[in-house]
């Protein structure tokens, strides 16, 4: 990509954690391109595709004005990794002006700490991603065998900054304010290494974080047909398993998702919405 900012899609967003949509929806703005080159990936479209529009750091701030105009809840940067920069400065301008919706940082975790530390004190809830930790899947699947390691750090970072700013706090609508949650996204066939994640994380970080476990892998067939064993869906066994293990673990601060959550239905249209000015679409 790039060093010019595109961006395919800025909008109110319900399918989040209870605690970052809520009922408004989260103002989620979707960052074309991504650090990493998962086969899987979701989204598929803005990682791979590139499909997106370019703007400048004038119009990304109008844009976090807007999302706060139709009820965000906070402003929701979708791998924003590779534009950390400019992201950082507009996102600093918007607070200097008074801007008083917290920053949500949606994240691979593939990012290095030197580029997190340009965040410190403008991101107020880190949303990362765990995918790997093993390398020998992270090379498969991403091309990127030192994932594990990479995480690992970029995590432990995300954590030292909201426990300097003063831990987890949530308002009185149970909304957070400040935070980290993790996410894992529960593979086929992948339930030991979503085990192994759970452990680190708990055995880690204890009830300083909240996990999220997702298991609404969507195979998208025509990205994966090289790799048979994602082309099916996770099971509920596998699922189930994976919650139990990590209630019978200790993990009390945590998400989970119910049945009906495996369907290209959320996968959000790539659209422009909310890109131009006006609220035009291309």
């Amino acid at each position: 990509m790039p060093a010019e900012i595109h961006i395919a899609r800025a909008s109110l967003h319900m399918w989040e954690e209870p605690c970052i949509s809520g009922k408004e929806g989260s103002g989620t703005i979707f960052f074309t391109g991504c650090s990493m080159g998962c086969v899987f990936c979701q989204n598929y479209d803005i990682s791979h595709e590139k499909s997106g529009l370019p703007i400048d750091e004038k119009r990304l701030i109008e844009i976090f004005y807007e999302l706060k105009e139709k009820g965000a809840n906070n402003i929701n940067l979708v791998t924003a990794d590779i534009y950390i920069p400019t992201v950082a400065d507009a996102i600093r301008q918007a607070k200097d002006e008074g801007f008083c919706l917290p920053f949500v940082l949606n994240t691979s975790s593939y990012i290095e700490v030197d580029t997190l530390k340009m965040l410190e004190g403008l991101i107020d809830i880190y949303l990362p991603d765990f995918k790997y930790i093993r390398s020998l899947d992270s090379k498969k699947y991403a091309l990127a065998p030192d994932y594990p390691e990479v995480a690992k750090l970029a995590i432990a970072e995300m954590v030292r900054q909201i426990n300097t700013a003063g831990g987890v706090a949530f308002d009185d609508r149970n909304m957070m304010k400040r935070g980290v949650i993790v996410r894992h996204l529960l593979m086929p066939g992948k339930l030991l290494s979503a085990k192994m994640i759970v452990k680190y994380l708990y055995e880690t970080y204890g009830d300083t974080v909240y996990i999220s476990l997702m298991n609404q892998y969507t195979p998208l067939k025509e990205h994966i047909k090289d790799f048979s064993e994602l082309l099916k869906k996770v099971s509920e066994r596998e699922y189930d398993e994976l919650v139990d293990y990590a209630y019978d673990l200790g993990v009390r601060n945590g998400f989970i998702q119910e049945g009906g959550t495996v369907s290209e239905s959320f996968i959000p249209e790539f659209d422009f919405e909310g890109v131009l000015k006006d609220g035009k679409k291309k």
